[in-house]
């Protein structure tokens, strides 16, 4: 075969594709409710999600105290807990029954109680205690609470093995040792704040992209379902085939949210101060692959979609389901086997954990080599489900429409 054969051959392949391109893009210009989803949500959601989670860490979180001791030592234990970042001491009873009703009406989310024989157990050299009681309606309640009593109790601990010393006449930097043989350094790593949004919004970003591709995605497919219309895709003596529908379509919904990822992976971090440590250029890698595997992904999908609103329902169903087995919301090594291996179906699952490795903990490409390859072996995968999904979906919508 001649070059100018072979050149001629090129061009009306790369001629059909952008056909089917061009006549995808104004189809989506057209539907209100699929540019609600691919322009609105896709640009809204990330705001909307770091909106919500703009305080990264709770500070000032209202308890009570019950100071059944009354004592100075008591009181200064109150004012150490009051000093911390975390807590304040909202309120003050005489006992425990009285902190019930703010409790339950969510005016205070934590009691420290503390009983009446705190002084005198510890002026006898003896061990005392006090009891703290969590809300446990929020996980960052609990860890607010624990973590603020015990930093004021560890330091109310050292000062009081320092005057046990001092009456010994062991003083000064001697005491200061014996009472604290070893310090430590506190070394909170890709997340120092402790935040909830930081450790969270992250991989929900990348849930996003991946859920509103396949919510209008989905949009597309039903209405084409519900009309019938698959075999308009391939019109008489047009030179098309389902690979340049299959590639056309593909490279739309690729072109709109690479901008898409671009805003939320890229922009939306530093807009709110996330985690943003990795390379740009390692992110952008990632990208391509994970946007080619989530579009053959949700178009090999959406032809089991027989209406507009099954795309809606799945789409709530899915979201939550796709976080938590992506290991972020809880560790995949305390998933059971089977959901370990299904979460590697969905290109949500691979992206999200090279999205956090690489942004939130700065490794490199080479370093995330698993979900790398997994995304193009995905891709690669879901191209071929698309190919054949479609050649039966126009195949039948063809023949329906002869009987017809």
């Amino acid at each position: 075969m001649s070059d100018s054969n072979q050149s001629k051959i090129k061009f009306r392949h790369l001629r059909n594709i952008l056909s089917v391109l061009v006549e995808e893009y104004k189809s989506l210009f057209k539907d209100s409710g699929v540019m609600l989803i691919f322009l609105g949500a896709a640009f809204l959601y990330p705001l909307l999600y770091n909106f919500i989670y703009l305080n990264d860490t709770l500070r000032n979180m209202p308890i009570a105290v019950v100071d059944e001791s009354n004592t100075p030592q008591s009181r200064k234990l109150i004012r150490s807990v009051d000093a911390t970042p975390d807590l304040k001491v909202a309120k003050t009873f005489t006992n425990l029954e009285e902190a019930k009703d703010p409790f339950f009406k969510g005016q205070i989310h934590g009691v420290l109680v503390i009983p009446a024989d705190f002084s005198e157990k510890i002026n006898k050299k003896q061990q005392a205690k006090i009891s703290t009681y969590y809300d446990m309606s929020s996980f960052l309640y609990y860890r607010t609470m624990a973590m603020g009593v015990n930093f004021a109790m560890l330091d109310m601990n050292d000062g009081i093995k320092i005057e046990r010393l001092n009456s010994m006449g062991k003083a000064g930097r001697e005491a200061e040792i014996i009472a604290t043989p070893f310090n430590y350094n506190d070394e909170i790593l890709f997340n120092e704040g402790m935040g909830y949004s930081s450790f969270l919004i992250p991989a929900v970003l990348v849930l996003v992209i991946h859920q509103t591709l396949f919510f209008g995605v989905g949009m597309i497919a039903g209405t084409a379902r519900e009309e019938d219309s698959f075999y308009k895709l391939i019109p008489p003596n047009s030179g098309r085939s389902v690979f340049h529908v299959v590639v056309g379509k593909a490279l739309c919904y690729f072109s709109w949210f690479l901008v898409v990822a671009i805003y939320v992976l890229g922009f939306i971090p530093k807009l709110f101060n996330l985690p943003h440590v990795g390379s740009p250029m390692d992110i952008a890698i990632l990208i391509v692959p994970f946007l080619l595997a989530s579009t053959f992904f949700v178009m090999t999908l959406s032809n089991f979609i027989r209406n507009r609103e099954t795309g809606f329902v799945i789409f709530l169903f899915t979201s939550l389901v796709l976080l938590f087995m992506s290991g972020v919301s809880w560790p995949r090594s305390s998933m059971g086997a089977f959901w370990v291996n299904f979460s590697y179906l969905f290109p949500s699952t691979f992206a999200i954990n090279g999205y956090v490795k690489i942004n939130s903990m700065a490794a490199t490409i080479e370093q995330i080599n698993q979900e790398y390859i997994g995304l193009w072996i995905q891709a690669g995968f879901y191209f071929i489900t698309t190919m054949m999904m479609y050649k039966w979906q126009i195949w039948s919508s063809a023949k329906r429409n002869k009987s017809n």
